[in-house]
């Protein structure tokens, strides 16, 4: 019966987001309710679906009892088991911070049961088509949130978004239309299957329908050069909305490139194509480092992290490309590290916004003494974003560069080098600006008075609120970080609880090569 869990792990989130709109009507509060109970059955069902593979292997369903090719499948398996939790315990801890500094409307709460859903569709589905429908539903509800606050620089950073993401899925839908075309099915099982007995790897419509399913990737993951609607993104959405987008959407979008590569075209068609995967690999190369050196010159901070996730989940695709089961490994835990930190990143200067209306770097002159919790949990992530062991941000690096030198000892090719000379520096210039953010949290020598507290919480909420959401409201209730109603206390709990966990996971090397062990095996037998 645990194979239930698939459709309803989709199919409640969904439903869920009609009831704040419609009871909205005779409660304004009644989106809360509605969103946490359905986001801890979420999570509950996540760890009943993880717990389940982890113990008896990979199951799927079919929707309707229509088996695949024809019917629609579901599949969990340890990738998108891990997924999966990811998104129900981000989702989770997201509405946590939501209700401490807004955006709390029951409009807000509907657009967020949509975009979860669509995040769990998109880390389970097994059909290309459908992998396409959860993907434009995580896209129009993101455009929707970005846009939350309905000022002037968050439509224009929707619109943009709006703009690159229709495009980033027409490309997508292309690349799916030529591998029907060639295989006659859109099942991901089957597809691999038809690829070898109705075609050949080197088949110009199965090579064109990946480049395209790239293409089209690239967009939704923001890789250089196609990253622009990121940082505007980032930047002008509510601090909660950009907590829930940094650490998920493009995460979704990563995992879908894995998914697609590996069990669609399969490692046998990368090895076929040296021409596309030297093009991964030199795109995911120069998304390294342009993320990493852009990220640098950021004063606002939103934007620099946001530069971040571009130099960060190039380092993904360049686990895609090297086609080596140990790179792959690091890719698959660089993603899940990468969401973690970002959520926890994002939701520290949320938090840090909320309380001393810190938005730049020369703001958080000396904040630690104020706020040392907040202050030492950033910079704890910051420094796991560096990949400073242990931590989950140096494992995930760690075994990509591995997997990437042992690649280039194999085939005698330099490639693989260059990208582990890459990874490295990326990681100073990652250390570069997060040692920027730790300097002025420390060591700027700032006496910040009760008055210049006063004047920053004043205009603290600016960007936080929602249409409907109580907008300037920054604090919650509770006490908080530097005495009462200052950090609320719920999110700041959560955010300490994301930099232990970061740093535990760092330790966990070995459980991530048990847990995964399955799934490399099947991918590259």
């Amino acid at each position: 019966m645990t194979d239930v869990l698939l459709p309803l792990s989709i199919a409640v989130p969904i439903v869920a987001a009609t009831l704040p709109v419609a009871l909205g009507r005779w409660d304004a509060d009644v989106g809360w309710p509605v969103a946490a109970v359905t986001t801890l059955g979420l999570v509950g069902s996540a760890a009943a679906v993880a717990l389940e593979v982890y113990t008896g292997g990979p199951f799927d369903h079919e929707l309707g009892g229509f088996a695949p090719p024809i019917g629609i499948e579901l599949v969990a398996d340890e990738l998108s088991a891990a997924v999966f939790l990811l998104v129900a315990l981000v989702s989770a801890a997201t509405l946590v911070l939501s209700r401490a500094i807004g955006p709390r409307g029951n409009a807000f709460h509907s657009a967020y049961l949509l975009l979860t859903g669509g995040l769990v569709g998109v880390s389970l589905t097994g059909d290309l088509f459908n992998l396409f429908v959860f993907l434009e539903i995580v896209g129009l509800t993101t455009y929707a949130l970005i846009a939350a606050d309905r000022s002037g620089a968050s439509a224009y950073a929707s619109l943009k978004y709006l703009v690159v993401g229709t495009v980033g899925a027409s490309l997508y839908l292309v690349g799916v239309g030529y591998v029907f075309l060639a295989t006659g099915t859109l099942n991901m099982a089957d597809v691999s299957v038809q690829i070898v007995e109705r075609a050949s790897y080197t088949d110009p419509l199965v090579q064109a329908g990946f480049a395209f399913i790239a293409a089209g990737f690239a967009l939704k993951i923001a890789l250089f050069p196609v990253h622009t609607w990121q940082p505007d993104a980032y930047q002008r959405a509510p601090d909660a909305v950009t907590t829930l987008v940094a650490a998920l959407v493009s995460t979704a979008s990563a995992y879908a490139l894995i998914r697609v590569t590996y069990s669609v075209f399969t490692v046998e068609f990368l090895a076929a194509n040296d021409a596309i995967t030297t093009g991964l690999l030199l795109v995911a190369g120069v998304s390294i480092l342009a993320g990493s050196g852009l990220a640098v010159i950021q004063s606002d901070l939103k934007r620099m992290f946001a530069y971040s996730s571009v130099a960060q989940f190039g380092m993904v695709v360049a686990a895609v490309g090297i086609a080596d089961e140990t790179a792959l490994l690091g890719g698959i835990v660089h993603l899940i590290g990468h969401g973690l930190l970002k959520f926890g990143l994002f939701c520290g200067l949320a938090l840090l916004a909320a309380g001393y209306g810190a938005r730049r770097v020369e703001d958080l002159a000396s904040l630690a003494r104020d706020a040392p919790f907040a202050s030492g949990a950033l910079a704890v992530l910051g420094l796991a974003l560096v990949g400073v062991p242990p931590s989950i941000g140096f494992l995930g690096k760690w075994y990509i560069a591995l997997g990437a030198v042992r690649s280039a000892g194999a085939t005698g090719g330099v490639v693989g080098v260059g990208i582990a000379a890459v990874i490295l520096a990326s990681t100073l210039f990652t250390l570069a600006y997060v040692a920027r953010v730790i300097e002025r949290l420390y060591f700027a020598g700032v006496d910040r008075g009760d008055a210049e507290r006063g004047s920053a919480a004043g205009h603290a909420g600016t960007p936080s609120g929602g249409p409907d959401g109580d907008a300037g409201t920054a604090v919650a209730d509770g006490g908080g970080d530097a005495g009462p109603e200052t950090i609320p206390t719920a999110p700041l709990a959560v955010l300490v609880a994301a930099a232990l966990v970061a740093v535990g996971l760092g330790f966990a090397g070995a459980g991530f090569e048990t847990l995964l062990d399955p799934y490399l095996t099947e991918v590259f037998a």
